[in-house]
């Protein structure tokens, strides 16, 4: 069974945090996701009340069960299902804000975690109200609704703790401290040399970290921060021509941007701006 309330994605509003989808499963042995690197640009928590289910870290699949969670920053690959003989009840929070990525990685939640809640019934009676005023309220009332989500993103940073510690994730977490610095720095020529040396790894070897922590190569990465702005770009700033675009976003080329852009998102820029010109004016 599924209870979901789905919200607009509000662009350039004033709250450090806003959800675009709050619900739980449960009693749905088939229920799974599969989603692809780039899929979706918002952070989610799940966290499981009974039932298991499993969660795919590099290829292999980690149990979850009562009092687990794990979270998914923007761009993510994500996979995960609940187990068919014993189906999890599980419940979840898209969401979204500029300051987030920072805000969770200085405070030690990067991707692919997995975490133990130590006092579930909190997470779950905050998670309660926010649902409760998004059903009742909608995006009406924007205070609220951020005040809700900010307080369930606080009772977990509060009550989450790692689920497992390594070397591995010792590792990756070396990556999840840079990616602010370079999405900040993405339209800037990439110096892959730059970056390892801030690592403190060969080139060779800072590639092969960051596949593993981001399912992506670092200019794969960098690539989507800047077709990411520049679709921000097109729908705010009608002034500027796609050549303007172009070389803001880090590519002097504006046939290369193109190539890029299609590639993406399966039309050209001009095709993406008229399309959601002709959207939000209808």
């Amino acid at each position: 069974m599924l209870r979901q309330f789905l919200l607009p994605t509000l662009q350039n509003n004033d709250f450090m945090i806003l959800p675009e989808s709050i619900g739980w499963y449960w009693d749905e042995p088939d229920h799974e996701v599969n989603r692809k690197v780039g899929t979706l640009n918002n952070f989610s928590i799940h966290f499981v009340l009974s039932g298991s289910g499993y969660v795919e870290i590099d290829g292999n699949p980690v149990l979850i069960k009562r009092g687990d969670a794990f979270l998914y920053f923007p761009m993510q690959e994500q996979r995960y299902y609940s187990s068919k003989h014993d189906p999890w009840n599980i419940r979840w929070i898209h969401f979204y804000g500029d300051v987030l990525n920072q805000f969770l990685s200085e405070k030690g939640f990067h991707q692919h975690s997995i975490w133990t809640l130590q006092k579930l019934s909190i997470l779950e009676k905050a998670h309660d109200q926010l649902l409760i005023e998004a059903e009742k309220n909608s995006f009406l009332h924007l205070s609220s609704l951020s005040t809700f989500t900010y307080t369930f993103l606080m009772e977990f940073v509060r009550n989450a703790a790692p689920k497992t510690a390594d070397r591995r994730q010792e590792q990756d977490d070396r990556i999840q401290t840079l990616l602010p610095s370079m999405q900040r720095s993405a339209f800037e020529p990439f110096d892959l040399e730059y970056w390892a040396q801030n690592v403190g790894v060969s080139t060779y070897y800072f590639c092969r970290l960051f596949k593993r922590a981001t399912q992506m190569t670092p200019m794969q990465f960098i690539t989507l921060c800047r077709l990411q702005a520049s679709k921000q770009f097109l729908l705010d700033h009608k002034e500027m021509t796609i050549k303007d675009i172009a070389q803001k976003v880090g590519y002097p080329s504006i046939s290369y941007f193109n190539k890029r852009f299609i590639e993406q998102e399966g039309m050209t820029p001009t095709e993406y701006r008229k399309l959601h010109a002709y959207e939000m004016n209808s």
